[in-house]
């Protein structure tokens, strides 16, 4: 199975260098020996660096086995003790969440279960001109509402002042969040986040997102109603059927697919499967989405439809969709969010053309990429921000430009925290609100102020680098001889499933390979066979995409040629087939 040392490629159709990941083979034999998976699967978990004891939850994770207690959790006791008090005194309760997925996701959750406990409920979704968070103006809507209880979904651990503003009126305040804590916390009844400083960093709730932080509140809420005989009068709500929107909203939020993730995820798309949420399922059906569910089907087809009203529309339509309770009300939502989501495609488009010629015309060394524009949607600069991090291989801060003020996005790479930076910009007063995780964060400032911030992230980047960037190099997860590609491998692998962030779907690198059938098909696709050099062994493969691309018109005019191909096993499903096909992403030529 090993050939790294064979291949022998410095560069790549694409200018990659393709480097085999190394595993020492005693830990591969270690986890063979404890837990019984092939050989192939024990690398790739050594490569995730599963430990041998911590395979089985990695595989096989569930409720039963693994699930921790919410009281865990700081704050967790007192939180599930007023949601459950405002729950049993009939009191009006005010959720305020985030207009991104997880905020959607985090704030339905809350109101499905609310609203089966009969309870008297308000949610309010700001749009994002209002700005990340609390806003004033919501809670003093909450005030003149009579409620005596607000949650925030995915926000509210740096909103002092306007949460400050409801505990001054007597109304209690429950934060449920999972984003970074600035130095101090808001001063009210609870704060239930992973992240507060004071967790533990072994916490397993640590690297949820805010709906997983909101499902075991609701576990704890719901324990309490039980134990107080509340649901002598009504149904127990089933919790299990919410997985499939903190699968959605852990996936969207880009969180790491383990420990307790992989739990969420692993068991949320089952629930989806079952088509048990109505605006999830029209939503499928709009996207076309034709098979079972898979992390991918979150993060790039539903995530980016529900994400749209929140850049550019109605910020709330996300959230009612996933509440809907009949089929024509959810099918009149998705329709909205779909043209939103075309609008969207079209903005995100002309402003990366803007961004490149921006950065392509500045002469200087670019350790970050620093951009904005006038006229720019502050909706979709995230978007951009991550696709110039994409192209460039370092952080990327992309900022829209209204009258004096910016307001931005940025992502990261690994080994620079950019959520500590633009915490760390915030309290020099140079920003004038901002948070985030490590990988990416949310910023406004002043446009005078724009050219201090840039310098003072190039002197925190500088000093602060975790450890040395990783090489924007092509990672191969093992190299295999076309003969072992088959039904039987692709079996295999699905054991490692779902894929995502912190488990990334695994890449191969097929050697000396020669293409035939070659054919562009659908909107610019390549298809073709693989085959060895023994001329016995054939698979079908395909590049998406790539009719204009470097790799299609290789395919396509080097049809016999030798070549080491990279890429995917997946199953071919198009049609309602099943067998097996490789998806081509890199080539090489075979010396």
């Amino acid at each position: 199975m090993e050939k790294e040392a064979a291949l022998g490629v410095e560069k790549s159709l694409t200018s990659q260098f393709w480097a085999a990941q190394e595993v020492p083979a005693d830990i591969v034999a270690e986890i063979v020996r404890a837990s019984g998976v092939p050989e192939i699967v024990a690398r790739l978990l050594a490569l995730r660096h599963v430990k041998p004891e911590n395979v089985s939850f990695f595989l096989q994770p569930s409720f039963r086995n693994h699930l921790p207690d919410p009281y865990i959790l700081n704050d967790m006791e007192k939180a599930a003790e007023r949601i459950a008090q405002a729950v049993l005194n009939n009191e009006k309760i005010g959720v305020f969440g985030d207009y991104d997925v997880d905020g959607a996701t985090s704030s339905a959750l809350l109101t499905q279960f609310l609203s089966e406990l009969k309870a008297d409920i308000i949610t309010r979704i700001p749009e994002r001109e209002e700005g990340y968070g609390p806003s004033e103006t919501a809670m003093r809507e909450f005030i003149d509402a009579g409620v005596s209880l607000v949650i925030t979904a995915d926000c509210g651990t740096s909103a002092f002042d306007e949460l400050a503003l409801l505990t001054r009126q007597k109304v209690d305040v429950v934060v449920l969040d999972h984003h970074e804590q600035d130095v101090r916390l808001p001063e009210v009844t609870a704060v239930v986040n992973p992240k507060r400083i004071d967790e533990p960093l072994d916490n397993p709730c640590r690297q949820m997102a805010a709906v997983g932080v909101v499902f075991m509140t609701v576990i704890a809420v719901n324990r309490l109603l039980r134990e107080k005989g509340f649901y002598a009068r009504i149904p127990e709500p089933q919790l299990m059927d919410f997985l499939d929107l903190v699968a959605l909203g852990t996936v969207c939020d880009v969180m790491a697919l383990r420990g307790l993730n992989r739990l969420f995820v692993k068991t949320g798309l089952s629930v989806m499967a079952q088509r048990k949420n109505k605006g999830l399922s029209v939503l499928s059906d709009l996207s076309k989405i034709k098979n079972k569910p898979t992390a991918y089907h979150l993060g790039f087809v539903i995530g980016p439809r529900l994400n749209a009203c929140g850049r550019i529309g109605s910020a709330s339509l996300g959230m009612k969709l996933l509440c809907a309770e009949d089929e024509t009300e959810a099918a009149e939502i998705a329709e909205k969010l779909e043209e939103l989501n075309v609008l969207r495609r079209q903005m995100c488009e002309d402003i990366f053309k803007q961004a490149i010629g921006q950065i392509e015309s500045s002469d200087s060394h670019r350790s970050f990429v620093f951009v904005y524009g006038k006229g720019w949607h502050p909706g979709v600069v995230g978007i951009i921000a991550g696709k110039l991090k994409e192209r460039y291989h370092i952080p990327a801060l992309v900022m829209a430009l209204d009258d004096d003020e910016l307001r931005g996005s940025g992502r990261s790479v690994e080994g620079l925290d950019l959520g500590a930076a633009v915490l760390a910009a915030k309290e020099k007063g140079i920003l004038t609100a901002g948070g985030g995780h490590a990988m990416a964060a949310g910023f406004s400032l002043k446009i005078d102020r724009a050219e201090e911030f840039q310098k003072f992230l190039e002197d925190y980047f500088q000093t602060h680098r975790c450890e040395k960037q990783p090489a924007p190099d092509y990672r191969i997860d093992s190299v295999i001889d076309i003969g072992a590609v088959g039904g039987q491998l692709l079996q295999t692998l699905t054991a490692m499933e779902p894929f995502g962030e912190g488990n990334p779907e695994p890449r191969f690198a097929i050697p000396d390979v020669a293409v035939s059938s070659v054919r562009v098909v659908g909107s610019g696709h390549v298809s073709c066979s693989l085959v060895g050099r023994n001329g016995k062994s054939r698979i079908k493969a395909i590049a998406f995409g790539a009719a204009d691309s470097i790799i299609g018109a290789s395919l396509l005019k080097h049809q016999g040629a030798l070549f080491h191909a990279a890429g995917y096993i997946r199953p071919d499903t198009y049609r309602g087939g099943d067998t097996v096909q490789f998806v081509i992403e890199d080539l090489a030529p075979a010396n």
